[in-house]
């Protein structure tokens, strides 16, 4: 596998310096889209800041009837205020739950759990929920709001300073509340005399005036947030005050990190008054200045998808403010930035079953993030699908998008070694039990009868 794997960076290294971004349409007429997600399948679920969570199917189609509806108890007065996160159960295919995390009607956080409709899977029961954490907000702006699962199963949960300007109350580095910091919560077993446990590793448990649910702090605004599919990392976009927007990068793995808001915004000083010293302190690994238009970061998602190899390694993330899409790589000592000029107030990132990324604007349309550099001919097996990626026990291949009936699945794990080899006959669907598989990256190839190729990046948990 040495040869196969330098191969294959070697080809993502020489496609990277040719890349052309570019945002396609794919669905269009929703209210104010802030959190885009997907449920282990090829859909995509968009919540809308005013309380509706609406289903896209995979071809792009809007369904009419709302996943969920919890307009009446939803508070989105100002642009920060609504329905922010959605985050679905690791086993949502078994228990039907997810996540939401939204402002209600006095103007606080709250944290809930929902389950799906038993009838229909296309539709939540609203009359399901089940409150799992609330904490007040002192101001209506700085509510974070995005949530996502961990590698490890945890629910993690971003919340903003509090609000108003400059952190008046100093939250952020004040480890008695849960604001201005990232959250870390068990939620598996969640009851309503018992909605969430907190993990025994999590950094302030035990300490006595601490909040042991927090992981992380020294945040301002962590509007969206994020973990890199193949290796974990975290990533943050966290949003600055007048100067300075953020992002932050660690190992998913690394707890009680500091921030620094206030006492710095971005790498500048804020307000040092009572600050621990800056040693003590992560700093982001990308900052960008005002200026251009630029004044608010959406934090993203690393592209881990196959569609686009150039991507693969980007962090892309944008500005509202600017209407920009950026990203940003390493060269072995520096993060590089690119901005590509939009149109929209582009507020959230998405990822696909696959991988692949959208992005949302305020506006109502969801866009793909596309290289213009491929086309069409280059890429004509795009349209089998393949899921869940990360897989747990089965992989499912779809290839009732496909006219191609003769195929060959080929399966590597990264030392070079095949551990699966098959042919695939008239099914449309394919089943591949990974349950015997070690937990990894593995390479999928995929070769047609006429000499098309498609190479898959799969991992295993």
């Amino acid at each position: 596998m040495k040869t196969l794997t330098s191969l294959v960076f070697c080809v993502c290294f020489a496609f990277v310096q040719a890349q052309q971004l570019d945002l396609e349409l794919f669905a269009s007429g929703l209210n104010r889209p802030v959190n885009i997600k997907h449920a282990g399948d090829d859909r995509l679920f968009v919540a809308e800041q005013d309380g509706l969570i609406k289903i896209i199917n995979s071809d792009g189609t809007v369904e009419s009837t709302p996943f969920l509806n919890i307009d009446p108890r939803v508070r989105s007065v100002g642009n920060e205020q609504g329905l922010l996160g959605l985050a679905f159960h690791p086993d949502y295919d078994t228990n039907g739950h997810f996540f939401v995390n939204y402002i209600n009607l006095s103007g606080d956080t709250v944290v809930s759990r929902f389950t799906r409709d038993t009838s229909n899977p296309s539709i939540a029961d609203s009359n399901s929920e089940l409150i799992i954490l609330t904490f007040s907000q002192p101001f209506s702006n700085h509510n974070g709001g995005e949530l996502q699962f961990g590698p490890d199963g945890y629910l993690y949960i971003s919340s903003g300073d509090g609000g108003s300007g400059g952190d008046p109350q100093d939250n952020g580095q004040d480890l008695g509340n849960l604001l201005g910091k990232l959250i870390r919560i068990d939620v598996n077993n969640s009851t309503s005399t018992n909605p969430y446990v907190i993990p025994s590793d999590n950094p302030f448990v035990g300490i006595a005036g601490n909040r042991g649910e927090i992981w992380a702090y020294g945040l301002r605004n962590p509007w969206k947030f994020s973990f890199d599919r193949m290796n974990s990392d975290l990533w943050i976009g966290d949003v600055g005050q007048s100067a300075r927007e953020e992002v932050n990068n660690v190992p998913s793995t690394t707890a009680g990190v500091n921030y620094g808001w206030r006492c710095y915004e971005g790498n500048n000083t804020f307000n040092t008054t009572g600050c621990p010293s800056s040693s003590t302190l992560t700093f982001p690994v990308f900052e960008y200045a005002h200026g251009t238009g630029r004044c608010s970061i959406t934090g993203g998602y690393v592209y881990r998808g196959s569609d686009y190899p150039n991507f693969d390694g980007l962090y892309f993330f944008a500005d509202v403010c600017s209407q920009e899409v950026g990203y940003i790589e390493f060269d072995g000592a520096n993060w590089n930035s690119t901005f590509e000029d939009f149109s929209g107030a582009l507020a959230a990132f998405g990822e696909d079953i696959n991988g692949e990324l959208y992005i949302a604007s305020l506006g109502g349309n969801i866009s793909k993030l596309v290289d213009t550099t491929l086309n069409a001919d280059e890429y004509g097996l795009e349209g089998i699908s393949i899921y869940p990626n990360p897989a747990k026990d089965e992989l499912i291949i779809d290839f009732s998008a496909t006219n191609t009936s003769s195929l060959e699945i080929l399966i590597y794990d990264m030392q070079g070694k095949k551990v699966t080899s098959i042919a695939k006959n008239t099914n449309t669907i394919w089943k591949i039990n990974t349950s015997d598989y070690a937990k990894g990256i593995y390479l999928m190839k995929i070769n047609s009868e006429n000499g098309e190729q498609l190479t898959h990046k799969l991992i295993v948990n």
